[in-house]
C-alpha cells in the first residue's frame, strides 16, 4: 500500500557495522535466484488483471499461488477465509517446519491483492519474491519454522493481516521470532535503483522496538552481503506488518528507495519496474531469511554416519551428568545446546575438549534434543532425562 506521504530520515549502514559474516553455504543458495522466474511470475500475476477483493482476478491469483506452492512440494498450505464490506477473500498461509524450534516462526509476508491496476510493483514484486524464496528454501533445513503468508485485503486497510493477527496469532499465543514484510520492491524504470530501504519499528508499543532495530540492522548488513545493493534504514508504516507491531511482535521490512509514482494506477505495470533490481532485492531477502531462520547444511547419510561414529553420548537416558566423547581431538569448537520439545533452550555450551562431562541438573523427565553445531552443519540426537 504505502500511500502515506511523510518525511523520511535515513541512516546509512556500513557493511562492517554488525556481526554477520559472509556464509558460503548461504551464498550458494542465493546465487540460484532466477531473474527469469521472477519475470515469468510477474507476467502471470499481472495477467490476471485488477485483483480487488471480490473479483475473479483475485481468486485466479489465489489459485495460482496455491498451486505453485503445491507444485514446489509444500504440503502445509492453508487458506484463511474472511469477509468484510468488499467481499470474501483468503489469506494464503504456507508453513515450512523447523527442525529445532518447530513452534517458533519467521513470518515472511506480502499482499497479493491490487487496486485500480494490475499491481506489478504493488505488490506483484513482493508476491513473486516470496514464491522465489519458497522455491529456493524448500529443501533447506532451518532451525526455526518459516511461514510464507500472502495476505489479501491489504489495499482496503490491512484487512487480511489484521484478521490473521486477531484470529490466529492472538488466540494461539503464537511464538513469532520475526515478521519480515515485503511490499513494493520492484524499483522504478529509468532511475538508478541501487538501494533498498530496510524498515524498523519506531512506534508504540515501544517494548518491541529494540529487537526490531537489531533485526533491521542485521537485515541491512545481510542485504549488502548477498546482493549488490546498498541499504538505508527508515521506519515501518502502512503495510501488513503493522497489525503484528500493534500486537507487540518484532517486525522489519523492505521497501524500494525510488518510490514508484504508479502504485494504485493503471500504469503499475512491469515496464515501469526494474526487474534486475527486484532480483537483487530477492537475493538479499533470501540471504537474510537463511540467517534469521538459522539454515544449515543437511548431512548426507555418509556424513551423518561418520559424525555418529565420531561421537559418543552417554548415558541415555541420563539424570544429572552427560558424558560426551569424540574419537578424535576437535579441530574446531562445537556449539552444543539442549532443547525441550516445546523449543525452549535448556542448556548451552561450547565443546572444546575431546572428552567432556556436562552437569545438567533439575530437568523434568522428558525427551530433549541435543544439537551439535559445527560451521553450517548440525547433528541432532534425541536424549531422555529420567
Amino acid at each position: 500500500m504505502k500511500s502515506i506521504s511523510i518525511l523520511v530520515v535515513f541512516v546509512f549502514i556500513s557493511l562492517h557495522s554488525y556481526s554477520q559474516t559472509f556464509n558460503p553455504f548461504y551464498s550458494d543458495i542465493v546465487e540460484n535466484t532466477s531473474e527469469n522466474n521472477l519475470l515469468n511470475d510477474l507476467n502471470t500475476y499481472t495477467g490476471f488483471g485488477i485483483k480487488e477483493v471480490g473479483t475473479t482476478a483475485l481468486t485466479n491469483a489465489e489459485n495460482w499461488i496455491v498451486n505453485r506452492y503445491q507444485t514446489l512440494g509444500y504440503s502445509d498450505v492453508q487458506l484463511q477465509s474472511f469477509t468484510y464490506a468488499s467481499g470474501t477473500s483468503n489469506n494464503i498461509i504456507v508453513t515450512k517446519t523447523g527442525t529445532v524450534y518447530p513452534n517458533t516462526y519467521i513470518i515472511i509476508d506480502g499482499h497479493y491483492d491490487s487496486i485500480t491496476g494490475v499491481g506489478a510493483n504493488d505488490n506483484g514484486s513482493g508476491t513473486v519474491l516470496l514464491l522465489e524464496l519458497a522455491r529456493l528454501l524448500k529443501d533447506v533445513e532451518t532451525e526455526y519454522s518459516i511461514k510464507f503468508i500472502h495476505f489479501s485485503g491489504e489495499e482496503d486497510g490491512l484487512v487480511g493481516s489484521s484478521y490473521y493477527v486477531n484470529n490466529t496469532v492472538i488466540p494461539q499465543d503464537m511464538d513469532i521470532r520475526l515478521v519480515f514484510n515485503i511490499d513494493e520492491v520492484g524499483g522504478l524504470a529509468g532511475t538508478n535503483n541501487d538501494t533498498i530501504v530496510c524498515e524498523r519499528d519506531l512506534s508504540s508499543p515501544f517494548s518491541n522496538n529494540a529487537a526490531s532495530d537489531t533485526f533491521t540492522n542485521s537485515l541491512a548488513t545481510l542485504i549488502e552481503l548477498y546482493s549488490t545493493l546498498n541499504t538505508e534504514i527508515s521506519y515501518a508504516y502502512a503495510s501488513d506488518y503493522i497489525p503484528f507491531e500493534n500486537n507487540g511482535e518484532v517486525i522489519t521490512g523492505l521497501f524500494e528507495k525510488n518510490e514508484t509514482p504508479y502504485a494504485h494506477t493503471i500504469n503499475d505495470v512491469i515496464s515501469n519496474m526494474d526487474v534486475p533490481y527486484l532480483t537483487q532485492v530477492t537475493k538479499g531477502a533470501l540471504g537474510a531469511t537463511l540467517e534469521f531462520a538459522l539454515a544449515y547444511e543437511t548431512l548426507s547419510l555418509e556424513t551423518s554416519n561418520a559424525f555418529n561414529n565420531q561421537i559418543s553420548i552417554s548415558p541415555n537416558p541420563f539424570s544429572k551428568e552427560l558424558y560426551i566423547n569424540f574419537k578424535q581431538p576437535l579441530k574446531n569448537n562445537i556449539e552444543f545446546k539442549l532443547i525441550d520439545m516445546h523449543g525452549k533452550d535448556i542448556y548451552n555450551d561450547v565443546l572444546t575438549e575431546q572428552r567432556q562431562i556436562l552437569s545438567i541438573d533439575n530437568l523434568a523427565t522428558a525427551q530433549y534434543l541435543a544439537v551439535f553445531k559445527s560451521n553450517n552443519q548440525r547433528y541432532i540426537k534425541t536424549l531422555i532425562v529420567e
